[in-house]
């Protein structure tokens, strides 16, 4: 769960968040694996990706599994994480971000995507653990701007 804020602090009602991930394996089910297509997915029928719309109260909600780590281009393993796309009115393109697990202290240590983010940023890409849950708000600008990452 989370919600996508503006610049000011308010919540934005017409947002479009898209993530793509792994399976739990550290597979993708797509043919831009780093290591070729996965031939299955677990859980069955898994495609790694999802979309949601915010609504008036600028909150989402993703229902998903937890990936499995998967290789860097350099080799060096990547921490589970989630790929969100995020777009809005007034956005002229998607801005990038990721959504690193907050019990993947180690991993997120060695990630070299998480670690070339300014280290006084890097926890605006941690989810938060809130009643059981997880919670990621994206801040699109300003004080709490989130991470985002130019491809």
């Amino acid at each position: 769960i989370g919600t996508l804020f503006d610049g000011q602090g308010s919540r934005v009602p017409d947002g479009l968040i898209e993530t793509w991930q792994a399976d739990p394996s550290g597979r993708f089910a797509h043919e831009d694996d780093p290591r070729g297509a996965a031939t299955t997915t677990e859980p069955p029928g898994f495609t790694g990706f999802a979309r949601a719309s915010t609504v008036n109260d600028g909150r989402f909600e993703i229902l998903t599994v937890k990936p499995g780590p998967v290789p860097a281009e350099d080799g060096r393993m990547q921490a589970p994480c989630l790929d969100v796309s995020v777009f809005a009115r007034g956005m002229l393109s998607r801005s990038i971000t990721r959504i690193y697990f907050p019990d993947e202290d180690a991993a997120n240590a060695a990630d070299p995507v998480l670690s070339a983010a300014d280290p006084d940023r890097r926890h605006t890409l941690i989810a938060v653990p809130e009643d059981g849950e997880l919670r990621f708000d994206i801040h699109l600008q300003g004080e709490h701007e989130t991470v985002f990452f130019a491809l």
